[in-house]
């Protein structure tokens, strides 16, 4: 069984500029993609797990989230980043598009993004990471049974928000100090 780095997107791996769903208002947080190399290097699966009510709300479509997710796939490649799975939650309870107007088991802070790329890519979950910018990503970690977590400031600036006290995550200002920390 393989470890996996779980990484949230918007606010971890790029700019989060809202419902973002065009490659041209895609932004990469500075240092995300060097880290993100460095944990493919170090043996982690990288596994992007992210909500995209942006589809449900009527912001983008989910050709639109598709198409965007190959770009960012084929820029990563190009940076010697591969990324092993993108697990997306499209749904959102009170969505203006109907078909995604639903109560789901994958929207985060619920685990099923995570545990379904477990299954498929046959990983350790104790021994896997998540990364995330929002206390729904931390749930969510726990709730599938990653055994380490990391709270990053949005878009790496700043500090990392307040996470309840049930919640467990060390806290780092981005991506790129916490996979400093994570590596060593």
């Amino acid at each position: 069984m393989k470890k996996a780095a779980f990484l949230d997107r918007d606010g971890v791996i790029n700019i989060d500029h809202a419902y973002v769903g065009r490659w041209e208002d895609f932004e990469f947080v500075p240092g995300a993609v060097d880290a993100m190399r460095k944990l493919h290097q170090a043996g982690y699966a990288l596994v992007v797990v992210t909500n995209q009510s942006g589809i449900a709300r009527g912001k983008y479509s989910e050709a639109d989230f598709h198409r965007l997710t190959e770009q960012m796939r084929d820029y990563l490649q190009t940076q010697q980043v591969e990324l092993a799975a993108v697990e997306f939650c499209p749904h959102l309870p009170d969505g203006q598009v109907a078909e995604f107007r639903i109560d789901c088991g994958c929207r985060k802070p619920a685990p099923g993004m995570i545990l379904r790329a477990a299954l498929e890519l046959e990983l350790d979950l104790a021994a896997s990471v998540m990364f995330g910018d929002k206390s729904s990503d931390i749930e969510a970690a726990q709730a599938a049974g990653v055994g380490r977590a990391f709270l990053l400031a949005k878009d790496g600036r700043g500090e990392p928000a307040e996470l309840p006290v049930s919640l467990v995550a060390e806290r780092s200002s981005s991506l790129a100090t916490a996979a400093a920390v994570l590596l060593g």
